[in-house]
């Protein structure tokens, strides 16, 4: 076995070895981390070591995608200037995976700047609304139909054919 095939195992079983043998101790100061977060940012971690240190690029999107998802479940409502939109978070998550992913691949450009605005779209929305103040009426007839949009361009990149 290659060592970089290695990597993404061995991070998992170190990763939730540490986690259930801190929870077996009882240990009371990591009781907030013995949820399903946790696991979620260790397998994720594992997918960005495997994504930067065996140069399997493909795997930083899950990477990032997991543990910021892990990350964001851990943080929302326990630290006050994290944003509690929970969608727009995880869209903003999405569109960093996309942009580190990009870094080292040369692919998803678009793709992370179509999540990073819908992702600013969704977490200030209230603002930008508020700064439109004239337009409201239609800006809720356009949010309100705003997801077929996505179903057409999801659509879009199922049916492109590549060049």
């Amino acid at each position: 076995m290659k060592n970089n095939q290695r990597i993404f195992p061995g991070i998992i079983l170190i990763g939730f070895g540490a986690y259930f043998l801190l929870q077996q101790t009882g240990i009371t100061i990591f009781q907030q981390f013995y949820s399903w977060p946790t696991l979620l940012m260790i397998v994720g971690i594992a997918f960005l070591g495997q994504g930067y240190s065996a140069k399997e690029h493909e795997a930083i999107l899950p990477g990032v995608i997991m543990s910021g998802f892990g990350l964001h479940f851990h943080l929302v409502g326990h630290v006050s200037f994290w944003p509690s939109h929970t969608i727009g978070m995880l869209i903003l998550i999405i569109s960093i995976g996309f942009f580190l992913r990009f870094q080292k691949t040369n692919t998803g450009l678009f793709q992370a700047f179509l999540f990073l605005i819908l992702a600013v779209l969704l977490l200030f929305y209230d603002k930008i609304a508020g700064y439109l103040g004239l337009l409201q009426n239609g800006m809720s007839f356009i949010w309100k139909f705003w997801p077929a949009l996505l179903i057409v361009v999801g659509i879009y990149f199922l049916l492109k054919k590549k060049k």
